[in-house]
């Protein structure tokens, strides 16, 4: 196998500033006689041939970027960098690189950006900055070059920036440039658009105040229509002035928040669509003009969120019925952009936007909203809905039980929401996908509060249930059929209209549903029950589309994983393995996830010995599935019916392998002591009030009356040194089984044929005469029992 993490691209700066993609291939480090000493190879993986041979000189600066980059330059103008497709292969040449250069490799950067040659050129600068040449038409090849040259080093980048800054530069720059485009002077242009990206990527804020000014930005941007490796000249600055117009949706009577907001959309279009897509090498140097479009957005909305004016006007427009459609549509997509904006401001900032925005009356808004015949403001107000919800659910919630309290069930804002779900018109229902993400958290419990008066859990799930979930599971109810299945096993018929984007609807409520079964209790619990929903949901394991019927498993596969024994009786009583067992002989030999899907379902049940679902799938679906032998789920299943009914039929049984399977290990001293002191008190505790132990001797074995209780006793007294023999033995610290086994089972058999039946009258007399002969004996104690 190919070793990844040597693998790299080799890069070369080429004269236009751009980097050149030279070829893929390995790099090592090894000694080269020729160059004498350690060198960076790279050979090609598609001929092996060599792609860089490059000495690692002990002077030359190395840079790593980005955990995947080794830039560095070997000559003048001649860049070279490597690309890694792994970070432990570039961590691995690098600190190759270190121990040749005698660097600790946890430096980023091996030497000076700046070498002695570069000193000396530039000792003759003044600390302000950097001697521009005069800003001429005939320079400007010169200070392109100047600009160019500069960008590799910071030391360089930084006094030719001081300089621009200082000498009003820039401004001087694009005189020229309406001069050149009013002499449709190719060549200057093709200088000055390389000036002006260069300029660009100085990162520098100063400077992008300059270019970005009301005076200046346009023709900015006219310096970067005119690219040298374009045939013709863009047309961005026709497209700002006539296409893309400013409207104000409401009058805004501040000019500052006016020109701040013209700012930020010009130099948006810039960074989008103006300047070239910077490559892996230039993204750091455009983070400043990144920052200046950020602080933009976030003063914007702090200047709209104090004008109280403009907010209350935009809001009373919103909800006003004699708005028209395009004024409404106006006033929604500026209220996005608006909650857009928000998401650049810090957490105690956006916290305050907020409530700045449910104060207007934001939510009401938006039931109005939601609630007309637009799809496009439906849409936008949709956006908005997610910003609130995305933010704090929370705040919806409480008002959507406030406004349960005044308004009927069909005008809810959530059901409004599940509504617009329901008709998407979208073919792959893009629109509810997104609102039923939002459903999801609104019902999600990890993000509901709770205090001391009240939980917002218990609060929201009885009012969701009560008010919501009728209308989330309608199309569920209307596609399948009232009819429930036979316990014959006979097929299910149903109504299903099994349409594509109808089967995606279904899919998404059956997810949903899920999500309740796995993070709410009994609300879920009672609703499937009382609704009869699960029968529901499996009727769509029969849909021709594979999506649909996964879901359904999954939903039952979600419920049977509970082992809660009212939804266990619940899918007994209604035989809702029907419709599964169906589905798998239906799906035949095919081994795909539907097939996997449903033999995990049973060996869930008998991994996870659920006794009830075990005996009803046996009892009831055994002959369909007992020549099913390419997975033993359903053997299985079998032999734990049958151990199961084993243990039904003989509970005696059952309790001696709870016996060997609990005390097969080795027990504490202390816990045997505990049991056979246990054992000894419940010995004397047997004895009734005045009974006696005495031998059979001492009394007449003629008396009836005394020997039935004294025979009883001692019965009840081999019995009880059986069992403890057995428990002895059992609780052993040191456990053999081979030999236990043994001498239980000797112990069994004895004490079975002594613990027989009393014996008959005949047997008695018999007894008696043998007894007769025999000696007294002493009354037994509780070591000469032990000891016996």
């Amino acid at each position: 196998m190919t070793d990844t993490r040597r693998r790299v691209k080799v890069y070369t700066l080429n004269e236009d500033r751009q980097w050149d993609d030279r070829g893929t291939g390995h790099v090592s480090s090894a000694y080269v006689e020729r160059l004498k000493g350690m060198s960076l190879l790279v050979r090609a993986e598609s001929d092996g041939s060599l792609l860089l041979e490059s000495k690692i000189n002990p002077n030359t600066a190395y840079q790593k970027q980005q955990d995947t980059l080794i830039v560095w330059s070997e000559a003048e103008n001649y860049d070279l960098a490597l690309s890694f497709q792994e970070k432990a292969g570039c961590d691995e040449i690098w600190e190759k690189i270190c121990q040749v250069q005698g660097k600790d490799p946890s430096v980023d950067i091996t030497q000076e950006l700046i070498d002695e040659s570069e000193e000396e050129r530039f000792d003759d600068m003044s600390s302000p900055g950097l001697e521009l040449p005069p800003c001429e038409l005939s320079r400007l090849e010169e200070v392109a070059e100047l600009v160019a040259s500069s960008l590799p080093s910071p030391l360089r980048r930084e006094k030719l920036s001081l300089a621009l800054e200082n000498e009003g530069y820039i401004r001087k720059l694009l005189e020229l440039f309406r001069v050149c485009e009013d002499l449709e002077n190719r060549e200057g242009l093709h200088h000055l658009y390389d000036i002006i990206k260069g300029i660009f990527l100085l990162n520098r804020t100063a400077l992008f105040e300059v270019m970005f000014s009301e005076e200046c930005i346009m023709d900015v941007i006219g310096c970067l229509e005119f690219d040298p490796s374009l045939p013709q000249p863009r047309r961005h600055r026709e497209f700002l002035t006539t296409t893309a117009r400013f409207k104000e949706v409401i009058p805004i009577s501040d000019p500052e928040l006016r020109q701040k907001i013209h700012q930020t959309y010009r130099v948006q279009y810039i960074q989008d669509m103006v300047l070239p897509t910077p490559s892996v090498f230039e993204e750091n140097m455009l983070s400043t003009l990144h920052s200046f479009i950020f602080f933009n957005k976030v003063e914007i909305v702090g200047m709209l969120q104090d004008d109280e004016k403009f907010l209350t006007e935009l809001f009373a427009q919103l909800t006003d019925e004699a708005t028209d459609d395009d004024k409404r549509h106006e006033l929604v997509n500026f209220l996005k952009e608006f909650c857009a904006f928000s998401q650049t401001l810090q957490p105690q900032n956006r916290d305050a936007f907020f409530k700045t925005l449910s104060n207007m009356g934001i939510l009401p808004a938006l039931e109005v909203i939601l609630g007309m015949d637009d799809v496009h403001v439906r849409g936008a107000a949709t956006d908005i809905f997610s910003y609130l919800v995305e933010y704090n659910p929370s705040m919806v919630r409480e008002f959507v039980m406030q406004e349960s309290q005044q308004n009927d069930d069909d005008i809810l804002l959530i059901n409004l929401i599940i509504e617009h779900m329901i008709c998407d018109t979208d073919p792959e229902l893009g629109g509810a996908v997104q609102l039923m993400g939002l459903l999801r958290t609104l019902v999600d419990p990890e993000n509901m509060l709770a205090t001391a008066n009240k939980t917002e859990k218990t609060e929201f799930l009885s009012f969701f249930y009560k008010h919501c979930m009728h209308v989330l599971s309608a199309p569920l109810l209307a596609n399948t059929t009232e009819e429930k299945p036979s316990k014959d096993f006979s097929l299910c018929v149903f109504v299903l209209s099994d349409d594509f984007q109808t089967c995606q609807l279904l899919a998404l409520i059956v997810e949903l549903l899920t999500f309740c079964v796995e993070h709410h209790t009994y609300h879920i619990k009672n609703y499937i029950i009382n609704k009869d929903i699960l029968r529901r949901v499996l009727v769509l394991t029969a849909s021709q589309h594979a999506f649909l019927a996964l879901c359904a498993l999954r939903f039952m596969r979600k419920i049977i994983g509970l082992k809660d024994e009212f939804y266990n009786r619940y899918i007994m009583r209604n035989f809702l393995f029907e419709p599964v067992v169906k589905a798998f002989l239906n799906n035949g030999s095919r081994y795909n996830l539907i097939n996997s899907a449903i033999i995990e379902m049973f060996e869930y049940v008998r991994v996870e010995d659920v006794k009830s679902l075990t005996a009803h799938i046996i009892e009831n679906y055994w002959k369909a599935l007992e020549d099913v032998d390419y997975v033993q789920t359903f053997k299985g299943l079998k032999l734990r019916y049958e151990q199961q009914r084993e243990r039904q039929d003989n509970p005696k049984l059952d309790s001696m392998r709870s016996i060997l399977r609990n005390h097969r290990f080795r027990r504490d001293a202390r816990t045997l002591e505990d049991e056979e002191e246990m054992w000894f008190n419940t010995d004397e505790e047997d004895l009734e009030d005045g009974e006696a132990v005495v031998p059979p001797s001492d009394k007449m074995k003629s008396d009836e009356d005394l020997m039935d209780p004294i025979s009883k006793f001692m019965e009840r007294k081999k019995r009880m040194l059986l069992l403890h023999a057995c428990g002895v033995i059992l609780m052993s610290n040191y456990y053999d089984p081979l030999f236990d086994c043994k001498m239980l089972l000797t112990l069994l058999v004895g004490g079975l044929v002594g613990l027989v039946d009393y014996p008959d009258d005949d047997e008695e007399d018999e007894d008696e005469e043998d007894a007769d002969s025999k000696e007294e004996s002493p009354p037994l104690s509780k070591k000469s029992k032990l000891s016996s």
